[in-house]
């Protein structure tokens, strides 16, 4: 049932996955916002982080090798890119806990102390997207932090023609929510705050936006 439930796959097309990997080093400055979430998300020991929508499963290895002492926990309704996750997790030598879902099943995990999700949201239809981001609140404690690092409104025309290249593979459908504003209203509707990037990195596919948005204490 999860499996035949419609997701629109980490490059766009299943045939493009063993790539994607690459894809996202060359056309994303990877490096550049991977660094600047890590330190964003500041995993202490002990803690519990839930990764969700995390497709190869990068991100997730990197906490886990960051912080061995944290629960780290991938998320993921494509059972083809959780074979690559499992596979490089087992090569870096870092136990990740891969889940077969997706975000809105993020609740089911349990409480955790914080929850990201990198490059999803640009992916899935309005009603995913909402669902989506209010069950990453939901499975976050109170004083616990959602991390968001994707397209979402691009800064300028030049950043909105490279955009392009992701809405034809992505669908246009899906990614023009983003560029409207749609992510950044939703963390305002969920958190009672404005949702201001902290950070916006340039690339060849238009620009990323980080979010840090703290949920309240009970």
């Amino acid at each position: 049932m999860m499996q035949a439930a419609r997701f629109t796959p980490a490059a766009g097309y299943s045939a493009l996955t063993p790539v994607y990997d690459i894809a996202l080093r060359v056309l994303t400055r990877e490096a550049r916002w991977r660094s600047a979430l890590l330190d964003q998300i500041d995993l202490r020991d002990h803690e519990s982080i839930l990764d969700v929508g995390c497709g190869t499963g990068t991100l997730a290895i990197m906490l886990k090798l960051r912080v061995p002492d944290a629960r780290v926990i991938g998320l993921d309704p494509d059972p083809a890119v959780l074979q690559v996750a499992a596979a490089k997790a087992r090569r870096a030598g870092a136990h990740v806990e891969w889940r077969l879902g997706f975000a809105q099943d993020a609740p089911s995990i349990g409480q955790v102390d914080q929850v990201v999700s990198t490059l999803v949201f640009h992916q899935v239809s309005l009603g995913g997207k909402r669902a989506g981001l209010r069950a990453m609140f939901e499975a976050v404690r109170p004083g616990g932090a959602i991390h968001l690092a994707d397209y979402c409104r691009q800064p300028d025309w030049v950043a909105r023609q490279l955009f392009r290249v992701i809405q034809m593979l992505d669908g246009q459908a899906d990614t023009q929510a983003n560029l409207e504003g749609a992510v950044e209203r939703t963390l305002e509707d969920l958190s009672g705050k404005p949702a201001n990037p902290r950070a916006i990195v340039r690339t060849l596919t238009g620009a990323i936006s980080l979010f840090h948005v703290q949920k309240g204490d009970a």
